[in-house]
């Protein structure tokens, strides 16, 4: 008689991890942030306390892994038609559209509030999400400075955080909507300040 293959371990754990993470994501939707426990994320996860604590130590350091788990990398950058104004409001327009969904409004806004007391959760958050996505701004500021779109003079990465920075700031502090009509008027109005003068 043949025996029994040994359970995977590794698989066991990855649909654990899965669990946490779901479990983790909805609760900070339904109860809020001050409201999240290690304790509720087990009995939503169907795990114990203790398999939480031998992978995390906290419930933001859990809440950080499932809001970043699967974000999609951002290898390809952004379009690049030869159009800069056209191609930021594309992606821009999605991110507000991104930002505008309950389901990623809860433990974004988690995390940042977190963040502000913790400079290591803070940290892990930026080098982990906002750094890529800034990079990849910068980098198609850089293309379209090599192509004349953009003064030559100009620092890009400041000229990225001139785009990012007020829709950030709007939507975290919620002084306005975030809308297409915004998302355009930004874009316009940064790319003024950084065409090359005649």
């Amino acid at each position: 008689m043949a025996d029994k293959a040994a359970p995977d371990s590794s698989r066991r754990s990855e649909r654990s991890r899965r669990a946490i993470f779901d479990a983790s994501l909805a609760l900070v939707g339904e109860v809020g942030y001050d409201k999240l426990t290690i304790e509720g994320i087990a009995s939503r996860a169907g795990v114990g306390k203790q398999t939480i604590y031998r992978w995390w130590p906290s419930k933001a350091a859990v809440l950080l892994d499932a809001f970043t788990d699967g974000v999609d990398d951002y290898a390809a950058g952004l379009p690049d038609t030869g159009d800069l104004a056209a191609d930021l409001k594309f992606v821009l327009r999605a991110t507000a559209d991104e930002f505008n969904d309950p389901a990623f409004q809860a433990p974004y806004r988690a995390l940042a509030v977190a963040g502000a007391n913790d400079e290591g959760l803070s940290r892990t958050f930026v080098a982990r999400l906002l750094e890529p996505g800034i990079s990849v701004y910068v980098d198609r500021l850089r293309a379209a400075q090599e192509a004349g779109e953009v003064a030559a003079d100009v620092d890009v990465r400041i000229a990225a955080e001139m785009v990012l920075s007020p829709f950030s700031q709007r939507w975290l502090m919620r002084t306005g909507e975030l809308t297409y009509d915004y998302v355009d008027t930004l874009v316009d109005q940064v790319l003024r300040g950084l065409r090359p003068r005649d």
